[in-house]
């Protein structure tokens, strides 16, 4: 198992579609188990990302907003991550040489 959570890592698919998110992955990431995750598709990747908990909606919540605020600071915070894993991707990606 790699080290790192910046080197790619081959996960076994289950018959069932299952598949195993790594240890360090899921604690970088704050994963609870058990727990939830976003999965959704974007362009030709599949994107796993963690539900924020409370305690990370907790701000967001409060007071007066507008009807959906709350939807908008999440989606901000996934396409701050988006962001912070297409630079991990570029990263990693092997140059075209």
């Amino acid at each position: 198992m790699a080290s790192s959570t910046s080197e790619p890592e081959i996960v076994r698919v289950s018959q069932k579609g299952q598949a195993t998110i790594p240890k360090p992955l899921r604690e970088k990431f704050g994963i609870e188990t058990p727990g939830e995750v976003f999965i959704y598709e974007e362009g030709d990747r599949i994107i796993v990302e963690p539900v924020p908990s409370l305690e990370e909606l907790h701000g967001i919540h409060a007071g007066d907003h507008e009807s959906g605020e709350v939807l908008a600071k999440v989606r901000e915070m996934n396409e701050e991550e988006k962001r912070r894993e297409d630079e991990r991707f570029e990263r990693l990606r092997p140059s075209e040489e």
